[in-house]
Parts: C-alpha cells; sequence; structure tokens
C-alpha cells in the first residue's frame, strides 16, 4: 500500500473512531441513541474505508495458493 493510502486509511479509521466513542459515551452517559443520519454517516464512512481497501488488494489465483 502506497504511503498516501496508509495516510488516507489511518485518517478515516481516526476520524472513525473519534465518532464511536462519542456515540458510545452519548449512550453511555444520557441513554440518547445516535440518530439515524448520523448512523448513516458513519457507514457511509466506512464502506468509503473498504473501498479503498479493496481498491488494492490483489487477488491471488487459486493455483498460487496451493
Amino acid at each position: 500500500m502506497s504511503q498516501t493510502k496508509r495516510e488516507q486509511v489511518v485518517s478515516h479509521i481516526r476520524y472513525l473512531r473519534q465518532e464511536l466513542r462519542e456515540m458510545h459515551q452519548g449512550i453511555h452517559e444520557d441513554g440518547f441513541f445516535p440518530e439515524p443520519g448520523e448512523l448513516r454517516g458513519i457507514l457511509a464512512q466506512m464502506e468509503a474505508l473498504l473501498e479503498l481497501l479493496e481498491g488494492n488488494q490483489k487477488i491471488k489465483p487459486a493455483s498460487d495458493l496451493v
């Protein structure tokens, strides 16, 4: 993975971690669940991260695995 892609992945993960931490604190301390839009935003970020990671994956042919 190139350094730029690695930095993008790290940035995405840090952002998601912070958002999820804030949601957890809200649930734990106040008993309030996040808005559906917030959850959709987190899911969209996770999908973007997955697409970024899958874009670099190379699938090995089955003959290479034996």
